[in-house]
């Protein structure tokens, strides 16, 4: 299951200065999860019979997940420990990590890349697998995400979600799941766009199951995107990365004082708020590197920096590489 993409997305413009969002209006979670546009969907559809096991590779800036669509196995992380997925049931490891798959805890696993895999499209192979026992199929996959928002959301994501089809709440998991595997058994025309949408709508969902009802999904940064006034701050600056934000004019646009605002902002969120501009804006930057070809020059400008060597430096201290060498490792991958 080796993925290769190509990805290109124009960069959002930053609201003119004529536009006021009303602060009663900003949903900084809705807008995180709304930024979840997920691209390069590439994914095996598997039939394993008992013992068997794969140990698929990390795929850095990958979200992947695994449906089991018959039968049960076990999903080993790193960090995560070790799960039991049954029929029906859904995970997603959103932060592209390696683990293992297995049919049951003693099994042997086998590198994903030394199996026989019938490769059926550029994004779709099949895979057929294992010692003749109980049997398995899985659909697996594994999507793309570059815009900054989303990034920060996955961050704090933990290493594995799994969402289950006797959850209340959860029966839309069973249809989602009986189309993907109807498309991936036909390849009809179109299948190939239907199952990268079904898995769009898999992935959210899971991730917005998880926001619902986890306990931590209410601390650290995402319990700051749900507070009234220091979610909307957040928000107005994820939308405006290149206006000149500072903390009087954060803390006037959500109705507190200067001194407020600061105090309540780092008590949330756990940095001071200019520390957040910042570093948002460099994940903006990157965005940027990634998928433009806007000059370095004109970049800084826009986000503040009086020389192209101010903003390589003060970049290069907090991402731990230069503009440049960031935007080469884009053009590589792309043309792999």
């Amino acid at each position: 299951m080796r993925v290769s993409v190509r990805m290109k997305r124009v960069p959002s413009p930053d609201l003119p200065e004529c536009v006021h969002v009303a602060c009663e209006s900003v949903d900084p979670l809705g807008e995180a999860l709304h930024s979840l546009r997920m691209s390069g969907t590439f994914y095996a559809r598997s039939e394993l019979t008992a013992p068997w096991g794969i140990d698929l590779p990390p795929m850095p800036g990958c979200l992947m997940f695994h449906v089991v669509t018959s039968g049960e196995c076990w999903v080993e992380c790193a960090e995560g420990g070790r799960r039991k997925l049954c029929e029906g049931e859904f995970a997603l490891i959103p932060h592209g990590r390696g683990h293992t798959l297995k049919s049951g805890p003693e099994a042997d696993a086998i590198d994903l890349f030394d199996l026989p895999r019938e490769l059926i499209s550029p994004r779709y192979e099949v895979i057929e697998f294992g010692g003749g026992g109980r049997e398995t199929r899985l659909i697996c996959g594994a999507v793309q995400v570059n815009d900054p928002a989303a990034l920060g959301l996955i961050e704090v994501l933990p290493e594995m979600i799994v969402t289950r089809t006797d959850t209340p709440g959860n029966d839309w998991l069973i249809g989602m799941i009986r189309l993907m595997l109807a498309e991936a058994r036909e390849m009809r025309p179109g299948g190939d766009t239907v199952i990268t949408r079904v898995s769009d709508i898999l992935v959210v969902q899971a991730i917005r199951h998880w926001l619902e009802h986890d306990p931590l999904a209410k601390t650290g940064w995402l319990g700051a995107l749900r507070d009234p006034q220091i979610g909307k701050a957040i928000a107005l600056v994820h939308r405006r990365p290149t206006h000149p934000w500072d903390v009087r004019s954060l803390a006037e646009a959500v109705g507190m004082s200067r001194s407020g605002f600061a105090a309540r902002f780092n008590e949330i969120v756990g940095e001071p708020p200019m520390r957040y501009v910042r570093q948002w804006r460099f994940r903006f930057a990157a965005s940027w590197l990634r998928d433009g070809d806007l000059p370095l020059a004109e970049m800084a400008e826009q986000l503040g920096y009086r020389s192209e060597a101010a903003f390589n430096r003060a970049f290069k201290t907090f991402t731990g590489k230069t503009p440049g060498a960031v935007r080469r490792e884009a053009r590589q991958r792309s043309a792999a």
